[in-house]
């Protein structure tokens, strides 16, 4: 079996990346005990990191322990070790959590998220531009390649290892190299407008303009990596995020949702290869949202006591937790939708 990798990005904040990973990681991780699971957190709020660490004041405290450290066993210090000798071992800073969050299968790692990221992108892109000394030296392919050599290793030889890479929605140097690193690409949307026009700056901002600006289209990532045959992400599917409880996706949702899937299946028809292969033949819209698209449900309170308690929904077995002083009941019908849900996007991958 080989190494797989899924990054999660959408180009608009507050559509749930950070949710969605928590999620779909812990319980891939409980389906696929034969596989080491790797969350990579390339955001510097860190949010899905303290989720999986069991969230509150106990994860807080875990992280900034994490990021003190003279070398820290973040992702800055991955990515520092990686650029300065060209390589970095990853179990140097893989955390296990199990160790932290009981919560968890034993089989469950993370790179942490690290607020340092931000300090650390300036550096990152003043030597990804650095002049070539030679014809075979590429600094940006270098710079851009470090998650993507992170995520072909093994923290053991007996078993392959499957990354999942929360991200950041700013197209920060940081971002670039979180979508380099991926092999397939998780797309969450949530039931607005500004989530559909997202789509198109998504795909501006990774594959380029149908039209490429005169001064500045060479200097974009896309222009770049196309330059440097950089191989970029496809896109697995499309996540619905934010639906109803009572109806499944709510009528205006649908509506929403029918108008980003529109905006996907013209770009699937105009460039296949942005996309996964799926073994059914794609003749219609209907065919494609059937094959790219996945509803998922609406955490609210269940995602509360997940995000405060660092809760995966298949241990979220009471009808009331305490988050803060206040009582949070989780209805066990909600719960239930939400974990069917997930599993079901988690069969797909």
């Amino acid at each position: 079996m080989k190494n797989k990798s899924y990054v999660m990005w959408n180009n608009k904040g507050g559509v749930g990346k950070s949710t969605i990973t928590f999620h779909i990681a812990s319980v891939y991780a409980e389906k696929n005990l034969d596989r080491d699971v790797v969350v990579v957190d390339m955001c510097p709020q860190a949010n899905s990191s303290s989720m999986l660490m069991g969230g509150g004041k106990q994860s807080e405290s875990k992280l900034q322990e994490l990021i003190s450290k003279d070398e820290p066993q973040s992702i800055v210090g991955y990515i520092t070790e990686a650029t300065l000798s060209g390589d970095a071992d990853i179990s140097k800073y893989a955390t296990k959590l199990i160790d932290i969050n009981t919560n968890l299968t034993d089989n469950l790692y993370l790179i942490s998220g690290d607020g340092n990221l931000e300090l650390i992108a300036p550096l990152l892109s003043e030597r990804a531009e650095a002049t070539p000394l030679s014809a075979a030296d590429k600094p940006w392919v270098k710079i851009h390649s470090i998650i993507k050599n992170m995520t072909e290793k093994r923290l053991s030889s007996e078993r392959p290892c499957t990354y999942f890479i929360d991200t950041n929605p700013s197209f920060a140097i940081y971002t670039q190299l979180a979508i380099v690193g991926g092999e397939k690409l998780l797309v969450p949307i949530n039931a607005d407008d500004s989530s559909i026009f997202a789509i198109t700056g998504l795909f501006n901002l990774i594959w380029g303009t149908s039209v490429v600006h005169p001064v500045y289209g060479k200097y974009t990532f896309a222009s770049k990596a196309k330059d440097h045959d950089l191989q970029l992400p496809k896109i697995s599917y499309l996540l619905g995020n934010r639906f109803t409880q009572k109806k499944g996706a709510a009528h205006a949702f649908k509506a929403l949702s029918n108008e980003a899937l529109l905006k996907m299946y013209s770009e699937f028809k105009n460039n296949p290869d942005k996309f996964e292969n799926m073994p059914e033949d794609i003749n219609n819209i209907s065919d494609f949202e059937k094959a790219y698209s996945i509803e998922l449900r609406d955490f609210n309170s269940a995602g509360v006591v997940a995000a405060n308690q660092g809760l995966p929904l298949s241990k979220m077995d009471k009808h009331t937790y305490e988050v803060y002083g206040e009582k949070i009941q989780v209805a066990k019908e909600q719960r239930d939708l939400c974990k069917k849900a997930i599993e079901n996007l988690v069969s797909n991958l």
